[in-house]
């Protein structure tokens, strides 16, 4: 039987100012490093086969601890993270913050084909062992045109990386004025970074909020790809995220700058009765395993109220959970599951894929 244990992070900066945290990079308080000793002292006589966390700053240093006691590597999911490699002002690589392997998705930012990326390994991990294992659970009929991308992608960025992404990152800061000078829409800026809840911001991604107008991120998303033919990355509840790459010029900005501002000139409205997205603080009953195992029933979601769920509600963008197994529903849950199919989100997680309907214990 494998045995998972779940860890939270040592303090952070933003548990300090009881912020919630999310993708921001809090770093660790100095509590936090007076923690890590006795976590990795907990751990000590507790047989383990592999350590896992994000990338964030402070899930990385927390597994360290108990990694290193143990002589295991950290591994880092640095899947948006290609361009931290090529250039001065942008947020530290995983590499770089001392991770033993790091996967990177090259096809997200470095200009390969889609699911395509590299893995690279640290001074003490040994690349042939590394490869091996691979071996092992890896099809040895690779796609060769994949292979070709990454390596064309590879040898541009080993040229050009550092000019390229200063270009990225110059016509995300001039797209970010000018979407600001719009007015009722807010491009995030460095200006966020303070201190304690966000370390480091990406210049590169430009972020858009977008309720002031009145409209959800995710029915600004549908109108720039149904009306304006522009393809952004995602949407959510407030806000929307434009993936500036390599590839774009600034005519491409402009398009968009220009139909942002068309949009809210024709679909502005009273932004009464948005809800902002805020974190909803869950009521935890029971485990999530001992809740995803239990006997259950199922019932239209209007009727699930008070009851312990069973299965994993989450809106992607961007994936964290509304609801996961062992939580208790309320009124606050319902009404935002709600909401989110009423503006087109994308809603995964349940056995119904239309949420009509969710999974409770038959008990609770």
């Amino acid at each position: 039987m494998t045995t998972i244990y779940l860890i939270r992070h040592a303090e952070a900066e933003g548990n300090v100012y009881r912020r919630c945290h999310g993708q921001y990079d809090s770093l660790l308080t100095e509590r936090a490093y007076q923690q890590l000793p006795y976590l990795a002292q907990r751990f000590a006589d507790v047989p383990l086969d592999a350590v896992y966390a994000s990338d964030l700053y402070r899930a990385r240093h927390t597994a360290k601890a108990i990694a290193d006691a143990k002589g295991m590597k950290v591994l880092a999911d640095e899947a948006h993270g290609t361009h931290f490699y090529f250039g001065k002002d942008l947020p530290v690589s995983a590499m770089e913050a001392g991770a033993d392997i790091a996967s990177v998705s090259m096809h997200k930012s470095g200009g390969s084909l889609t699911q395509s990326s590299f893995l690279l390994t640290g001074e003490g991990m040994q690349p042939g062992y590394v490869r091996q294992i691979i071996n092992l659970t890896q099809t040895t009929s690779g796609s060769y045109l994949l292979l070709s991308s990454l390596d064309i992608s590879r040898s541009n960025l080993a040229l050009r990386g550092e000019e390229s992404f200063q270009r990225v990152t110059a016509l995300a800061e001039y797209a970010r004025g000018e979407i600001n000078q719009i007015g009722d829409y807010y491009a995030f800026g460095r200006e966020m970074i303070n201190g304690d809840s966000i370390y480091d911001f990406d210049p590169t991604k430009l972020s858009i909020h977008t309720l002031d107008i009145g409209l959800a991120g995710i029915e600004v998303y549908d109108i720039l790809r149904d009306e304006y033919d522009i393809q952004i990355e995602f949407g959510d509840l407030g806000n929307i995220l434009a993936y500036l790459s390599i590839g774009d010029r600034i005519r491409e900005v402009e398009r968009l700058v220009t139909a942002l501002a068309d949009l809210k000139r024709r679909y502005k409205k009273d932004k009464t009765g948005m809800l902002s997205q805020e974190y909803i603080s869950p009521k935890v009953v029971m485990t999530p395993q001992d809740s995803f195992y239990a006997e259950k029933e199922s019932l239209p979601l209007e009727q699930t109220r008070g009851r312990v769920c069973s299965e994993f509600v989450m809106c992607y963008p961007p994936g964290i959970p509304v609801l996961a197994p062992g939580e208790e529903i309320t009124d606050e849950i319902i009404q935002y599951i709600v909401y989110a199919k009423e503006k087109g989100c994308s809603m995964t997680g349940p056995e119904d894929e239309k949420i009509e309907r969710l999974n409770v214990l038959r008990d609770r």
